[in-house]
């Protein structure tokens, strides 16, 4: 599922959809590019004050919106020059990062509005007629913020997990017996525990690509404690390094000899440096036919006889289903596991296990006392350049709001959110899909039968704003959470048994059709973000984005189309976006693209690709990975102009009176000398202004499916003929290149 903005570090980076990161088309491509020869029009830009003060919005939403905007712009940038700084330069000067944050963002400042008020409902006491699910998540909360408790138990909690698994070996020394250890045996009781099964083989109960109202079982390369672009630099990489510490040190707190944690985790941090090695990179993932190499158990035996398939499948989906050997499966990267046992077979089972018991203990760290989590905070430092932790309060909301997002959003929802933000985005949404399938009838390089296809697709896409009606329904909700029990003072005990929970309700869909609008895959509103599902063809809105600097409905028009309507473009245009393109109108992998027209898409993808893949960071050294970020930058450049023409068409069938329809609406106060044209432009830089870390933004440039927020003002805005217009950028300036990259 493709969303709008980065979420932190992608442990995960195997799996489709969930973490954006399908692979690539040929970079070979013959660039494309769009001429920018326009004549300016010098008379429809104008910095003239208006007329009278009528002219001049005065209602508090607009105060509140300039006020945000003149705080947030440095005026002293050309803005044909450096859009991005001119709009949130003054956002970078006045925002100090907190340091138990990596950066700070629009985003970030309206999730820390949520956050509060998701605290402010979490804390409240235990009512004797709550529902049951409300009482776990309060249950959840307490057992999370009980510093005195993980304290008074320190490590015992993690030495407990690690004894039931046959001990860590480092820590346990030469009385660590490899005769019994099997590594199947060891991912057969981390499902029962509640840990993750992925650390060699990514397992999962997903939608069949080609039959979307179906599931499958998935298999795919492993899940990584650190991503790939990290660990194939190797030991002497300073992030590489300091994962190594962090293992040294965590084993080190629980007893072993230090001499010999540096030697054996070293070993075992080389086995994951080769494990990541055979890992497919993501710039390869982006062709999900490349990925979908559908297989029997028995197929799949003959061709990796090592593995001993059908019981492995069998124990981990226990008691729920029973395979047999003609069990259809997907198997996404079919070199990978002959690669693997055979890395397997050359590894020690001692080091094997080393990595597996730190996997374990670095996955439990969070949850023990604070000599641990200072480890964790120290690697951290590392990584992203957080010294400090988050207020513990606030930690235990994000966890409990992501733990229990169906629950904690249906508190928000009915506390919070203002229904009124639901009609006006059914409106917007029309507007913004009303004139991208304009857009398609103007392609030149799409031909007729893949422009009705299109057209199709567009047409049939469904939309889900704010929360699904569910979530009023306290039935619905028990008979979700039905069987899970929590205990207020047993926080990593809490943790398993959700996460046990929560593979139990995947893995016992397998057999069950997929229900493409479930509320309960529907029902996490309490986010500021937003989501493209090219398995469903739907576009997903939910009520914490419906605010701030998004939306408001006391302030002009022009502003919740540049914001909430880039935001809404975004996400439709994801349906065609190197990815979204390979699914059809039902949701399902199919080619519908006639092969010159599959061309012509190719060759303007490559425009972006080549254009943002020269954008760089001196101070990094790093360029924009143009590869992986593609689909992001395609939505940002086909959102944008579709906001914008959605605007002028709801100006104009409201200029009654009027001459042109940038005179409907009025200005905001201290912006005056802006028009409407150019204050759009603003609002739509204002929603990416932030302020990062050296280290997150090296994170984010290295493992991100999205570019960095400057190259998401900067990109799509030089590729607009509008935005120079109405700017009056020279052509050949920064904001308004001679070429031009456009895909919709």
């Amino acid at each position: 599922m493709a969303a709008l903005i980065y979420r932190g570090q992608q442990n995960n980076p195997s799996k489709v959809f969930d973490s954006e990161t399908l692979a690539m088309v040929s970079p070979s491509a013959a660039a494309f590019t769009v001429s920018s020869h326009e004549v300016l029009d010098l008379d429809k830009v104008t910095h003239a004050e208006p007329k009278s003060a009528q002219d001049v919005c005065d209602t508090p939403g607009c105060v509140l919106a300039a006020a945000e905007i003149l705080k947030n712009m440095d005026k002293s940038v050309n803005p044909c020059e450096d859009f991005y700084s001119f709009a949130c330069g003054g956002f970078e000067a006045k925002h100090v990062i907190p340091d138990d944050q990596s950066s700070v963002t629009t985003f970030s400042l309206i999730s820390d509005e949520v956050t509060e008020q998701l605290r402010n409902l979490i804390e409240r006491p235990i009512k004797e007629g709550d529902a049951e699910p409300f009482k776990l998540v309060k249950k959840l909360y307490q057992s999370c913020l009980n510093k005195t408790r993980a304290e008074e138990v320190g490590l015992t909690p993690l030495k407990e997990v690690l004894e039931q698994f046959g001990g860590w070996p480092v820590v346990v020394g030469d009385s660590w017996d490899d005769s019994t250890f099997v590594w199947t045996d060891m991912i057969y009781k981390f499902r029962l525990a509640g840990y993750s099964i992925d650390y060699f083989v990514d397992f999962s109960v997903t939608t069949d690509l080609k039959n979307s109202t179906s599931r499958v079982i998935d298999l795919d390369q492993a899940t990584l404690g650190l991503s790939r672009e990290y660990l194939i630099k190797g030991l002497e990489d300073k992030d590489v390094k300091a994962y190594l510490d962090y293992q040294v040190g965590l084993a080190t707190l629980l007893g072993a000899d230090k001499e010999r944690a540096l030697r054996e985790q070293r070993e075992a941090l080389e086995f994951e440096i080769k494990l990541a090695n055979i890992n497919l990179p993501r710039e390869e993932r982006r062709d999900a036919n490349k990925l979908y190499n559908p297989m029997t158990i028995k197929e799949l035996s003959q061709r990796v006889p090592e593995i001993p398939w059908l019981v492995y499948m069998n124990t981990i989906l226990a008691p729920h289903h029973v395979l047999t050997e003609n069990e259809r499966v997907i198997v996404d990267v079919p070199d990978y596991f002959p690669k693997l046992v055979d890395l397997l077979a050359k590894t020690p089972k001692r080091t094997l296990a080393n990595y597996l018991m730190w996997r374990v203990s670095s996955a439990s760290v969070g949850y023990l006392n604070e000599a641990a989590r200072n480890l964790q905070l120290k690697y951290s430092a590392v990584l992203t350049g957080t010294t400090e932790r988050k207020p513990r309060w606030e930690e235990c909301t994000d966890l409990v709001s992501g733990s229990f997002g169906n629950a904690v959003g249906a508190m928000y929802v009915r506390e919070y959110f203002e229904e009124a933000a639901r009609q006006s985005m059914n409106e917007m949404v029309k507007d913004i899909r009303s004139v991208f399938a304009e857009i398609i009838d103007e392609l030149e390089w799409m031909d007729d039968e893949t422009r009705a296809r299109a057209k199709g697709k567009s047409a049939s896409m469904t939309t889900h704003i704010a929360y699904p009606d569910e979530l009023l329904d306290d039935k619905k909700l028990i008979d979700l959470y039905q069987n899970l029990t929590l205990d207020a003072t047993d926080y990593l005990r809490n943790a398993l048994n959700l996460t046990v929970f929560g593979t139990n309700y995947a893995f016992k869909k397998l057999r069950e059709p997929v229900n493409k609008t479930d509320w309960i895959s529907h029902g996490r509103p309490a986010v500021v973000n937003a989501y493209y599902s090219p398995l469903e063809n739907s576009i997903q809105f939910p009520a914490g984005i419906l605010q701030g600097t998004f939306f408001g409905k006391n302030r002009p028009a022009y502003l919740n189309y540049a914001a909430i309507g880039w935001v809404i473009g975004h996400e439709i245009t994801h349906g065609f976006d190197d990815q979204g393109r390979q699914f059809g109108p039902d949701g399902n992998l199919a080619e519908w693209w006639e092969p010159p027209t599959k061309k012509n898409y190719l060759e303007r993808a490559q425009c972006i690709i080549n254009q943002y893949g020269n954008y760089s960071f001196p101070e990094l050294g790093l360029n924009i990975n143009g590869i992986n970020t593609q689909g992001e930058n395609i939505a940002d450049n086909g959102g944008l102009k579709e906001a914008y023409r959605a605007y002028i068409k709801y100006a104009t069938r409201s200029r009654s009176g009027f001459e042109n329809w940038d005179q409907v609406e009025q200005r905001l106060p201290g912006l005056s000398e802006y028009n409407v044209r150019q204050l759009f432009w603003l609002g739509a830089a204002n929603i990416w202004c932030q302020k990062s870390r050296p280290e997150s933004l090296k994170l984010r440039v290295l493992t991100g499916a999205h570019s960095p927020s400057r190259f998401r003002v900067r990109g799509p805005f030089a590729n607009m003929p509008q935005f120079a217009s109405d700017y009056n950028c020279p052509l050949g300036s920064a904001m308004n290149p001679v070429q031009k990259c456009a895909v919709w």
